[in-house]
């Protein structure tokens, strides 16, 4: 498998906690771990697969370490690249704007020529509204852990199955 990082923020517990999942359910296949808070342009490019940590905070906004790094993003050539999202968020206590911050993310990744692979099913959420939201699926994997935690496991371990099939 090429070059792979997860990139999200070390200090934000859940976030890092499902990276965690994440990089165990990948099993002997090495994915290094890059903290959001220290990107750039030169480390972003530095990988072929990408995985984003990307939680939703406030009222369906990116957070501050990405949100910063948004322009420097936007900027960059990411054809060739093979991005993964995931992110976190609360349905029940934010569901106007559920996981909003992957449909963000994902929205830029798009634009900028990115191949952008992970989606899941948005079956079993109960929320109003999620930019996340295209065609009926989420563009990532979508963790609640305020509302469905013991859900994450089993959802961590389906995506990275359905990642190791796409990322070469």
């Amino acid at each position: 498998m090429k070059k792979t990082a997860i990139i999200y923020s070390f200090n934000s517990n859940k976030t890092a906690k499902a990276a965690e999942k994440i990089v165990e359910a990948f099993g002997n296949i090495p994915v290094e771990k890059v903290n959001a808070e220290e990107i750039d342009k030169k480390k972003f490019l530095a990988y072929d697969n990408l995985i984003l940590g990307v939680p939703t905070w406030f009222d369906g906004e990116l957070p501050n370490y990405w949100d910063e790094f948004v322009p420097e993003l936007e900027d960059l050539d990411l054809k060739g690249k093979t991005i993964a999202l995931y992110g976190l968020g609360d349905q029940h206590g934010y569901p106007e704007n559920f996981g909003d911050a992957v449909g963000i993310m994902y929205e830029i990744l798009v634009k900028n020529g990115a191949k952008v692979i992970g989606f899941t099913s948005a079956e079993d959420y109960s929320y109003e509204y999620s930019r996340a939201e295209i065609n009926g699926k989420f563009a990532g994997l979508l963790l609640d852990q305020e509302n469905q935690a013991r859900l994450s496991g089993t959802r961590i371990k389906h995506w990275v199955e359905d990642l190791l099939k796409e990322f070469k």
